[in-house]
This record gives structure tokens, C-alpha cells and sequence, in this order.
């Protein structure tokens, strides 16, 4: 392992109203004392440090579906309709197992229908590759973990990579290239010089962390242990 998970990180036009439709939607808290009244950067905290999610302001305007995206838990898709989700694709219509759903700035999710939902309901961070199994290898050395190939569906999976067992990290095929930066990512914890040692391509610095990106060209954070 070169580095292990710290936390997820969405990009918003507005990071108050979108931090407080994730904490719904995931079952997390808003963070009074790390989420100013002002624009700036939303805290949403959980059961552990590894299950924070920031919400982080951009100036970035959303142009192409979203490259990372959320698969989460519910009891119904009414109810998270309710909390300001609109359907993009039933799943009576696609035949899959979930529903594919965006946020109210128009970022896609999915959601899978449970009898009894958990309190925290967040279990994948699926990824679109161009080689999915290529970047779960990649990851997966990175992590500490062994992919689980689904080769007859083409995905590849890690799983117990992130902040509990249930959460995975699932990594799918799709034709198109990436071609803006990601508005989801993760952050993790390491050293930045063996991440680009493996293949990360170091991107810029700042104070606090490192912008990396995978060899894929997602954008991640790297904070120092």
C-alpha cells in the first residue's frame, strides 16, 4: 500500500445547498464549525474521519456527465425526489438494478432501492475508464487492495479500500474521453513522489496537499502522513 483513503471531495456552484442535499441523500451531518455562513468549502461529518465529505466551491462550469459519480442507498427514489433529485432514468425503463437520478446541480447519481437502507448510505465511488481493469490494478496497487474482476460485465471493483467495508470503488467502461476536470474526487494520504513513482502524474502544489492525477488523468488530492 502507497497510500490509504481520507475522504471524498464534490465540486458546487453552491456549496451550502449542495452540502446540505448530500447529507440527506448519504446520512451524513454539516459541520457547523468547518462550514461557514459564506461561499466556501462544506463539511459533511459521519461516523469516522474517512467517511467526511467536502463540498467544495467552483468556478468550473458543469459541461459533460460526470466522470465519478455516487451510487447510493435509499428507501424509496420518491423520497430522495423529495430532498431536490430529479430522475434521469428509471430503472423499470433501463432493466438495471438502480436508478440513475441527478443532483439539483444536475450531477448523476444512482440510487438502489432497499426495504431497509442503512443510516449511512453512500457504497460506491464508480469510476468511467477507458481500461477499467488497467486503472483497478492501478489503484489497487496504490490502496493496498486486490480488484475483483467482473470480466463478463467488464468492471473491476476494490473493495474495503475506502472508509468502511461496504463502500467500493467500482471502475466501468465507457467510450468517451475525459475531457474536463472531475467535479467528484478523493482525497488520500501519502507520499506524493511514490505516487508518481507508480505512474500518478503530479499536477500542481498547494500549502496543505498535492494534486496528482491517476494515469487516466483523474484529478486526487495527496495530504502528507
Amino acid at each position: 500500500m502507497t497510500a490509504r483513503w481520507k475522504d471524498l471531495c464534490l465540486d458546487a456552484d453552491d456549496p451550502a445547498a449542495l452540502g446540505a442535499f448530500w447529507a440527506a441523500v448519504i446520512g451524513l451531518e454539516v459541520d457547523p464549525d468547518a462550514s461557514p455562513s459564506t461561499p466556501g468549502p462544506v463539511s459533511l461529518v459521519g461516523p469516522t474521519d474517512g467517511h467526511r465529505v467536502w463540498v467544495n466551491p467552483t468556478t468550473t462550469p458543469r459541461r459533460v456527465k460526470h466522470r465519478l459519480h455516487l451510487d447510493v442507498d435509499a428507501g424509496s427514489v420518491a423520497e430522495v425526489e423529495a430532498l431536490g433529485a430529479r430522475v434521469v432514468l428509471p430503472a423499470e425503463e433501463s432493466g438495471f438494478g438502480w436508478t440513475v437520478m441527478a443532483d439539483p446541480e444536475g450531477g448523476e447519481f444512482c440510487v438502489f432501492v432497499r426495504d431497509e437502507p442503512p443510516a449511512y448510505r453512500l457504497h460506491g465511488v464508480v469510476v468511467d475508464c477507458r481500461d477499467p481493469f488497467a486503472q483497478a490494478a492501478w489503484w489497487g496497487r496504490v490502496l493496498g487492495v486486490e480488484p475483483v474482476h467482473h470480466a463478463d460485465e467488464g468492471y473491476a471493483t476494490l473493495e474495503g479500500a475506502g472508509p468502511d467495508d461496504r463502500l467500493t470503488l467500482d471502475f466501468v467502461p465507457v467510450p468517451e474521453a475525459k475531457v474536463t476536470p472531475n467535479r467528484v474526487h478523493w482525497d488520500l494520504v501519502g507520499d506524493r513522489d511514490e505516487l508518481v513513482l507508480l505512474g500518478a502524474t503530479h499536477r500542481w502544489d498547494t500549502p496543505g496537499w498535492t494534486v496528482l492525477a491517476d494515469p487516466e488523468g483523474n484529478e486526487f488530492c495527496v495530504f502528507a502522513a
